[in-house]
């Protein structure tokens, strides 16, 4: 059995597309999230992109699906921690959670190049592309330590508002969520990281290219890796573990028509992302019919590994579309795998 959740970047265009403005992207999400957890499936993730035409701003969307919903998880994939201020996203991912029940599922990294030089810069963090990344990873952990809900604020001796003796937490503060944060990872070393650290973890359809090896295998060495770095930890909860794909079954006339060529071409690729010295390796699309996809992902080490499975959806195609992508999904290929 695993969890299927969608991935959705959020995209919004103004030609070409049947989500034209930021009100159609946000919107139509939720409207997507509350159709999707009607045929099973299980998570409803957004990629947050700063200073794009895409999902920037995850909470407010976030707690809007949870309001409207009562089962399906409600993720990141990821936030990128470069911009963040720990102590704000604490309170804003505190009150998410409570708004969704216990549904939060919180991704978080350094996360990609953005759209413009240096973005963590206006919003108000001065520090260097090489400063910042170790900066990532001691905001990440300040952000745990809060989650955690143990007081640390000297309080006010005229305070406002009556309050008990001590000091003062972060509010509100919302049990469990700490254990539902995880780490986007890219690296065998940034695996063993977030394991050490008491985080779940997630993968995207990229990791670095540390050997010659197909993606899927090198992305399952990785998976391998965190659960052994976590097995020394001696955490006491256990922790999930996911995996993105491009998954598109072909079922109709349109289906053929958007994605027909895809499958013939489908290979791993190996590139370079801005910024990084190191090359990575980019993972296939799996288009075809879905007796086909059911044999290609039946291949795949790293599915095996993970309990959760995002798809990544083309959501400028609007949501009855994606809603037909998700459900060929549940139907023609998740059965024939075992994830249902």
């Amino acid at each position: 059995m695993k969890k299927i959740g969608f991935l959705s970047f959020g995209h919004w265009m103004d030609e070409g597309s049947l989500v034209k403005t930021a009100s159609d992207a946000y919107l139509q999400s939720i409207e997507l999230a509350v159709e999707a957890e009607k045929i099973g499936i299980d998570g409803a993730w957004f990629r947050v992109h700063h200073f794009a035409d895409q999902i920037g701003s995850p909470f407010p969307l976030m707690a809007a699906i949870g309001a409207k919903t009562s089962k399906i998880e409600v993720g990141t994939g990821l936030i990128d921690m470069r911009y963040e201020n720990p102590y704000m996203m604490a309170e804003n991912a505190g009150l998410t959670d409570i708004i969704t029940q216990s549904r939060v599922q919180l991704g978080v990294g350094r996360g990609s190049p953005e759209q413009v030089l240096d973005g963590w810069k206006y919003f108000g963090y001065d520090y260097s592309e090489e400063e910042i990344k170790e900066i990532t990873r001691q905001r990440t952990l300040e952000f745990l330590k809060l989650l955690e809900g143990k007081p640390f604020a000297e309080p006010n001796p005229m305070p406002m508002f009556p309050q008990g003796p001590g000091k003062l937490r972060i509010e509100p503060y919302s049990d469990g969520l700490r254990e539902r944060i995880w780490w986007g990872s890219g690296s065998t070393e940034t695996a063993v990281w977030a394991a050490k650290q008491g985080m779940n973890l997630q993968f995207s359809t990229l990791v670095n290219f540390e050997s010659k090896e197909p993606f899927h295998i090198q992305q399952a060495k990785q998976l391998r890796a965190f659960k052994e770095a976590w097995k020394e930890a001696g955490h006491d909860f256990e922790p999930r573990t996911l995996v993105t794909r491009s998954i598109q079954p072909i079922t109709t006339d349109l289906d053929r028509q958007l994605f027909g060529e895809l499958g013939d071409e489908a290979a791993d690729q190996v590139g370079f992302l801005a910024y990084h010295r190191n090359p990575t390796i980019f993972g296939k699309t799996f288009a075809g019919e879905p007796d086909k996809i059911v044999k290609q992902l039946a291949e795949d080490e790293a599915i095996k590994e993970a309990d959760t499975v995002l798809v990544t959806i083309p959501n400028t195609l609007g949501v009855e579309y994606n809603l037909h992508l998700l459900e060929s999904i549940v139907k023609d290929v998740a059965p024939d795998l075992g994830w249902r």
